[in-house]
């Protein structure tokens, strides 16, 4: 194990993560808020954080050891974990906060793997400076703080496919845009930016706040589900700031190699022939949206045929695609809605997006195997392979996708019994879980307005559920297993 390469990529990550907080800095710096008084704050962690990169990096600056696979896992692990810790330090340095440090790295952890669940209330009031930050956080965390430092980092190119392959979630991670890994990440956020940046004028147009726009924006297009307000968008009188959302939350939970494939070749008819976005509409227009808005127009649950259509199909598409946004308190949506929802987001959006849950391709995927199974009862002797958009699936993908959705389920089974185990009842446990595993945020049971009155216990289980979820299991799993850590 090379263990001064780790120490070299994670103290660059540090510095690299350090100037994300000079842009609340400079809003708390202009704020005219009366109460704000998180410039210091802000100032001290940059600080102690761009100190700390430092002070990790100067010791093995000259080692030229490479990343290798291990090294790699060890390197996002090891980063995830101490970066969710350092960016809790805004949140406790203020003085406009009473929150004690288990709560902020809960926010913290939610924040950078776009969960969205908050033990956090009445941030209406609270100055722009924070706001900002807890939306960023989301922001960094969509796409990947480290993809990012692969795409600007010339030293990062250097094994750069071992941390890209550990961070990016999906079954095809080994899947590049271009030869260069470098050149890959840099164009998985041209497209995310350019993404942001048309959502942002989009709200803008549809009504919102300059402010409320381009941190909204942040978090829809990371499909994170953090507001700057406690109503979440049930806040914004306007219907067009809805539709935008939709448009986009729909957007971001597509693959964004698919994005970048059809605005590089100009060929719309690429996302109709890709049978993972076709899958993932239809799961969103039929099992979703339509069942979802005719049971709520039957039990008239919303008041009235237009804002039952609109804020059903809005909740919809936010579960659906792990965004976590709420206009109304879905929980106590009528017969099975709640559940079917939840299980929606298990699925989750496609691969290689900012969505949670298992990804659309690997239930494709699933569904194909077993489909095979049942016709090889049928005719043992057959050899029937598994297509995907067209073109034959390699065996071990097959296995990969069949091994992944086992851990998936034993992880799942385990960390609801242990947070039973912490004194959660059993329709609390299986739905934090759900939601945290799948980086949802909104939950039903105790967890239902919001997490703030489960125990530290539970949150730190859970706050451990977020990562496992955003770095999908295997590449914090293999960190517990003795083999990874003999030479």
């Amino acid at each position: 194990m090379h263990y001064k390469a780790v120490f070299k990529v994670v103290g660059i990550l540090f510095a690299m993560f350090s100037i994300s907080l000079l842009p609340p800095l400079a809003i708390s710096f202009f704020s005219s808020h009366p109460s704000d008084d998180t410039f210091p704050a802000f100032l001290i962690s940059f600080i102690a954080i761009l100190a700390t990169g430092i002070a990790v990096w100067l010791p093995v600056r000259k080692n030229r050891e490479q990343l290798g696979p291990r090294e790699g896992f060890l390197t996002v692990a090891a980063f995830w974990f101490s970066l969710v810790t350092v960016g809790t330090l805004p949140f406790l340095l203020s003085q406009n906060l009473e929150i004690n440090f288990t709560d902020a790295f809960f926010e913290s952890m939610s924040g950078l793997t776009t969960t969205g669940a908050t033990v956090l209330t009445g941030i209406d009031d609270w100055p722009k400076s924070i706001l900002y930050y807890r939306q960023q956080l989301q922001w960094l965390g969509g796409m990947g703080i480290i993809v990012l430092a692969v795409a600007v980092i010339p030293m990062l190119g250097i094994g750069g496919m071992q941390l890209y392959r550990a961070e990016m979630p999906g079954a095809m991670k080994n899947t590049k845009l271009t030869p260069r890994i470098k050149e890959t990440a840099k164009a998985l956020w041209y497209i995310y930016l350019g993404l942001t940046i048309i959502c942002a004028l989009a709200y803008k147009l549809a009504g919102m706040s300059l402010f409320d726009a381009v941190t909204h924006s942040f978090s829809t297009i990371a499909i994170g589900g953090f507001s700057t307000h406690d109503a979440s968008f049930a806040y914004f009188e306007q219907d067009l700031v809805l539709y935008v959302a939709i448009v986009f939350m729909i957007l971001a939970g597509i693959n964004f190699a698919l994005h970048f494939r059809v605005l590089n070749k100009l060929h719309v008819r690429d996302y109709f022939q890709n049978t993972e976005l076709r899958v993932y509409l239809w799961i969103l227009l039929v099992t979703a949206i339509i069942v979802c808005t005719v049971l709520l127009l039957f039990y008239d649950q919303l008041g009235g045929p237009s804002e039952t259509i609109r804020h059903g199909i809005f909740q919809v598409v936010s579960i659906a695609t792990t965004s976590g946004f709420t206009t109304d308190d879905f929980s106590k949506w009528p017969l099975f809605v709640p559940a079917m929802l939840l299980a929606a987001s298990i699925i989750g959006g496609c691969t290689g997006s900012t969505a949670g849950g298992l990804k659309v391709v690997r239930v494709v995927l699933l569904f194909k195997q077993g489909r095979r199974e049942i016709l090889q009862l049928i005719n043992p002797d057959a050899i029937i392979p598994i297509r995907l958009n067209a073109d034959p699936v390699h065996e071990r993908v097959i296995n990969s996708v069949w091994g992944f959705f086992a851990l998936y389920v034993v992880s799942f089974v385990i960390l609801a019994l242990i947070l039973q185990a912490t004194g959660l009842d059993m329709t609390t446990a299986f739905s934090t879980v759900t939601a945290c595993l799948n980086n949802l945020g909104p939950a039903l049971g105790a967890a239902s307005e919001g997490y703030s009155t489960l125990s530290s216990a539970s949150k730190w289980v859970l706050a451990f559920t977020m990562l496992l979820g955003r770095l999908e299991l295997l590449t914090l799993l293999i960190l517990l297993t003795p083999r990874y850590w003999r030479d």
